[in-house]
């Protein structure tokens, strides 16, 4: 897969886990901001799975398996909006905890979906 991309995710996972954190240590709830921070880190990670089918579709496989590279790219994308929609309905500090998790266990995932694709791929 895209070796880039997948660090900028990373990479961006951690600096909105941070930010939420950092909210979250004020005794903060998620804000406007911290939103749009989220949706960047999504648009990222709907670019990670769009590259990820295409990848798929032109025949490359990944060395752990269609299967469960196909879950973890479902898994990722899915990880920081789940938490901005729990966010939204704990309104205090809490919120922004969610989220933070949301974006730790989203930089997890990225390591684990570049173990899975291996070198063999693109």
């Amino acid at each position: 897969m895209l070796d880039a991309l997948t660090v900028a995710i990373g990479a961006a996972a951690l600096a909105l886990a941070a930010w939420c954190g950092h909210a979250a240590w004020r005794d903060q709830p998620t804000k406007d901001w911290h939103f749009i921070g989220m949706a960047v880190v999504t648009v990222l990670v709907l670019a990670q799975l769009v590259v990820g089918a295409v990848l798929l579709a032109r025949g490359d496989r990944p060395d752990e398996g269609v299967v469960i590279f196909v879950a973890y790219l479902l898994g990722a994308f899915a990880a920081v909006p789940a938490a901005a929609m729990l966010s939204l309905t704990e309104r205090t500090r809490w919120g922004s905890v969610t989220v933070a998790a949301g974006a730790v266990v989203l930089a997890v995932l990225e390591v684990r979906l570049y173990d899975i694709w291996g070198t063999t791929g693109a």
